[in-house]
């Protein structure tokens, strides 16, 4: 994961590729994985004193490059300017995975919301209540949410842009005229980068993920070994957490 070190590139410590592969293809069949960050992330919950189980989660995609190795469900997405897939994941708001889906890149955001939902619908969905989502979602995503799974959806906006001095200025001068003193600096908004609330959680647990050079682009030919390792990306994290707690 760290390293992005191939298969038949693997270090001689460890027993032949094909035998770590193996099991490696077994426990995606089967799961294991994704147990395994279950347990951890319920065990990592409770030792920061929250509830095993979350009841509020934050949903958001990242769109990754594909490499030359082939593969299925590969497509553009026009609006990030990106071929390849699309990472769709479901955090708690301690920014632990939840549920992780991964397609084309051609998939809308209102589309990659139903799959990833419909994935986790007999998991983790069942205990949760309220759910992020940024502008992206709105419409038919946001609508299906709420009505086919019934959970609260909130949908987190960017500060709308600020107006342009020369405006500001001619509002507070024509609000001076009907008697009421207003300073134009006021009618700005604060400049700079500016934390949108619950969206920072799942951009950080993405910036998680971009920390292993595994994760810098999707090297995987199916989509469900790319799942497997955003599983094992923050396995590794919460291991790291448990040990120093």
């Amino acid at each position: 994961m760290r390293s992005a070190c191939p298969w038949r590139l693997l270090p001689r410590e460890y027993p032949p590729w094909k035998t770590v592969y193996h099991y490696f293809r077994q426990w995606r069949i089967n799961g294991t994985f994704e147990k395994l960050n279950a347990v951890l992330r319920e065990r990592l919950r409770s030792c920061l004193g929250r509830n095993p189980q979350p009841s509020a989660g934050i949903a958001d995609s990242q769109s990754a490059k594909t490499t030359g190795v082939g593969g299925e469900q590969r497509g553009f997405d026009g609006g990030k300017k990106v071929r390849g897939r699309k990472r769709h994941l479901l955090v708690d708001t301690e920014g632990l995975v939840l549920k992780a889906k991964v397609h084309s890149a051609k998939v809308s955001e209102q589309g990659g919301l139903k799959m990833l939902l419909e994935s986790a619908r007999a998991g983790v969905l069942s205990h949760l209540k309220h759910l992020w989502l940024d502008a992206g979602y709105e419409g038919s995503g946001k609508r299906w949410a709420k009505e086919i799974l019934g959970l609260s959806v909130e949908v987190v906006r960017k500060p709308q842009k600020p107006v342009p001095e020369k405006v500001a200025k001619v509002w507070a001068k024509e609000w001076t005229k009907e008697g009421k003193k207003i300073y134009w600096e006021r009618l700005m908004p604060p400049r700079g980068f500016k934390v949108l609330p619950r969206r920072w959680v799942v951009e950080r647990t993405f910036s998680w993920l971009d920390q292993n050079r595994r994760m810098s682009k999707d090297y995987e030919r199916l989509c469900a070994t790319g799942e497997a390792f955003i599983y094992v990306a923050m396995t590794r994290l919460m291991v790291r957490r448990l040990a120093r707690a």
